[in-house]
Order: structure tokens, then C-alpha cells, then sequence
């Protein structure tokens, strides 16, 4: 049964990655695009909770898969070890980021969440585009620590 799970973990894995790196591409040209106050205001009380609600089912399939994974390959060890081999380096950089990266989603969700369809405040729009903007590069550099990842192991 293990062995079965572990083998769908990755799969999984890489569906939800794909998902979430492509939905944080799309959502990000449609806010460089969209520069229609109105349009704007027509387009994302629809397409903002759909795509959040979905996001968070991604992330935590992610979080779960990468720590099924992190199980499968023995990561863990490697994660807390200071041997200063390329893997353990490359999993660090990818845990801290992914660490960052939850963090900025919780506040960009939770700030979406409270403020769809309302006017924000000055602090609320800083936190929304500034988390917005963090989770966008980060997946780009949480890419590349997998893509590392994966062709070490």
C-alpha cells in the first residue's frame, strides 16, 4: 500500500506544481493586463475566489505529496544534515522558499478573502500585490530547486 501511495505521490505532486505555477503565471499577466478599473472589478469577484479556492487545495496537496516524498527518498535526513552536498543544499533553498511561499499565500488569501468585491485599504492593497508579486517569483525559484532535485535523485 505504501509503495502504491509514494508512486502517486509524485504524480500528484507534479499535477498540482503545474497547476500552481500555471495559475500564478495566468493570474499574473491578467493583473499586468487588466488595467481597467471597471474590468477589473468585473473580473476578479468571479475568477478570484474559483482560483483561490483551487489554490489552496493545491498547495495542500503539495504540502502533503512533498512530505510523502520527503519520506520516500529520505529528505528528511538531508534537509537537518550539514554536509554541504549539492542535494542538501538545493532541499534547503526549496523547503525555506516554500515556507515563504505559504506564508505570502496565507496573507494574499486572507486578504482576498476579506476584501473580494470591497474597495481595500492602502495596507491591504500593499499586502495583496506585494504577496502577490513574492508568490509569483518564488514559485519561479521553487521550480528550479525541483527541477535540481529531481535530477539528483
Amino acid at each position: 500500500m505504501w509503495n502504491w501511495i509514494t508512486e502517486w505521490a509524485f504524480h500528484i505532486h507534479l499535477i498540482m506544481a503545474i497547476s500552481w505555477i500555471g495559475g500564478s503565471i495566468f493570474m499574473f499577466v491578467l493583473g499586468i493586463t487588466l488595467r481597467d478599473k471597471k474590468a477589473q472589478q468585473e473580473v476578479y469577484p468571479h475568477v478570484g475566489p474559483i482560483f483561490g479556492w483551487f489554490e489552496v487545495a493545491a498547495l495542500i496537496s503539495l504540502l502533503l505529496t512533498g512530505y510523502i516524498l520527503g519520506i520516500k527518498y529520505n529528505l528528511f535526513e538531508l534537509l537537518f544534515a550539514d554536509n554541504g552536498t549539492e542535494i542538501s543544499h538545493a532541499l534547503k533553498m526549496k523547503v525555506s522558499m516554500v515556507v515563504v511561499l505559504t506564508v505570502a499565500t496565507v496573507i494574499h488569501f486572507v486578504v482576498a478573502y476579506k476584501t473580494n468585491g470591497k474597495e481595500r485599504s492602502r495596507v491591504e492593497q500593499l499586502l495583496s500585490r506585494s504577496s502577490s508579486m513574492l508568490i509569483f517569483f518564488l514559485n519561479l525559484f521553487v521550480m528550479h530547486y525541483a527541477i535540481v532535485l529531481r535530477n539528483i535523485l
